[in-house]
């Protein structure tokens, strides 16, 4: 045989291994026939699916007699009824409840997304007058500080008179000197002079 036909064979013995590592699951969707006769003999009336709820009426080891939520009576296999919520019952009502939360989470974050806003609102605000107390807070230091430094130059200069007041009196001084010296030479000359002004 030829190195080509080997190969070809080698490939078709290893495609079974192939198909053997794929990972597989039971389903669990039975399909349970509902019958008129007793024995479930004949042609089903129904077909129920996994997780249909039925009233049993009466049941012997192998059959049980049922209604079903729309009042159809029928019989059925007594092996396959179970006491317990089936597994995909209990996912899918699992999934609605899920899906029910999230609908009422996302209309809660609707309702609440106003607050949010106005409460960002007030954070912005806040931090703002926080800024602006800051700021307040600083200018009043610094007018702390120069009212203190005034205070201070006031005790220094406590005893002593304004500069105003003091050239005030100085003017008064001079114009006081000028007339009294004024006077004065008036009198010595017209003493001098026999009461005669002589300018």
């Amino acid at each position: 045989m030829r190195p080509i036909y080997w190969g070809i064979i080698g490939l078709m013995g290893l495609a079974p291994l192939s198909v053997l590592g794929e990972t597989a699951y039971v389903t669990d969707n039975l399909r349970l026939g509902l019958y008129e006769a007793e024995d479930t003999s004949g042609r089903p009336i129904r077909m129920l699916d996994s997780g249909q709820a039925m009233e049993i009426l009466s049941r012997d080891r192998n059959y049980a007699n049922v209604q079903l939520p729309d009042a159809t009576e029928g019989w059925v296999k007594a092996a396959y009824l179970v006491d317990e919520k089936p597994a995909k019952l209990i996912v899918a009502e699992i999934t609605a409840e899920r899906d029910s939360l999230i609908k009422e989470l996302e209309e809660t974050k609707q309702a609440f997304a106003a607050p949010a806003a106005t409460i960002e609102s007030l954070r912005n605000d806040a931090s703002a007058f926080d800024t602006q107390l800051a700021e307040a807070k600083s200018q009043i230091a610094a007018l702390e500080e120069e009212n203190a430094s005034i205070r201070g130059l006031k005790e220094q200069y406590k005893g002593s008179l304004p500069l105003s007041w003091v050239a005030i009196a100085i003017g008064v001084c001079l114009i006081t000197g000028l007339l009294l010296g004024m006077w004065w030479v008036d009198r010595q000359s017209r003493r001098r002079h026999g009461g005669i002004r002589i300018y």
